[in-house]
């Protein structure tokens, strides 16, 4: 099951990695769910783009 978050516009996003980096994207094609640990997804305030930040 992939990781999806809808950001504060209504943007659906969805979670991707190249080995130990993580991105969001608008496609869903390739997404991942969150890693193992524990990790926060916040929100970029300017640009709305979702990030993974470790807790």
């Amino acid at each position: 099951m992939a990781f999806e978050k809808v950001n504060s516009r209504g943007v659906k996003y969805y979670l991707h990695s190249r080995g130990k980096l993580y991105f969001f994207s608008k496609k869903p094609e390739g997404s991942v769910d969150l890693p193992a640990g524990n990790w926060d997804v916040v929100e970029n305030e300017r640009t709305g783009l979702p990030m993974l930040k470790k807790k």
